[in-house]
């Protein structure tokens, strides 16, 4: 399996998928034209990963700066994707990376928290400068 590259432009985020490290990352801003279509090449990804992935601890990184309501649906889709494959058994951890002065951007992550209940869920404060 492959892993997902997929570059940030002005209007999406980066999003590095790393099989061999177990490793998920989505940075930067998201408020693509078509979110679905921007994201639906994440979720084949997962949906695949899933199917092969052993017990090893997967680890998801969100650092997002700002992203529109539709990129937040979709966000909120990606993690119950995570919850349901840690309620089957896989060992995931969801790392929330905001801004220490980024009150939206800790109580998003607060949000998503409260929905899940199977992923270990980290709010992480990220210093400035």
């Amino acid at each position: 399996m492959n892993n997902l590259i997929i570059e940030a432009t002005k209007y999406t985020p980066e999003i590095v998928f790393d099989r061999e490290k177990s490793l998920l990352e989505i940075r930067g801003k998201s408020y693509p034209e078509n979110t679905s279509i921007f994201y639906a090449p994440v979720f084949e990804w997962l949906e695949e990963y899933f199917e092969n992935a052993g017990d090893e601890k997967i680890t998801v990184n969100m650092e997002l700066i700002y992203f529109n309501s539709s990129s937040s649906k979709i966000l909120m889709d990606f993690c119950d994707v995570l919850d349901a494959a840690a309620s089957d058994g896989k060992n995931i951890m969801v790392n929330w990376i905001y801004e220490e002065d980024d009150e939206d951007g800790l109580e998003f992550g607060e949000e998503f928290q409260e929905d899940l209940e199977s992923v270990t869920f980290n709010l992480v404060q990220k210093s400035i400068g």
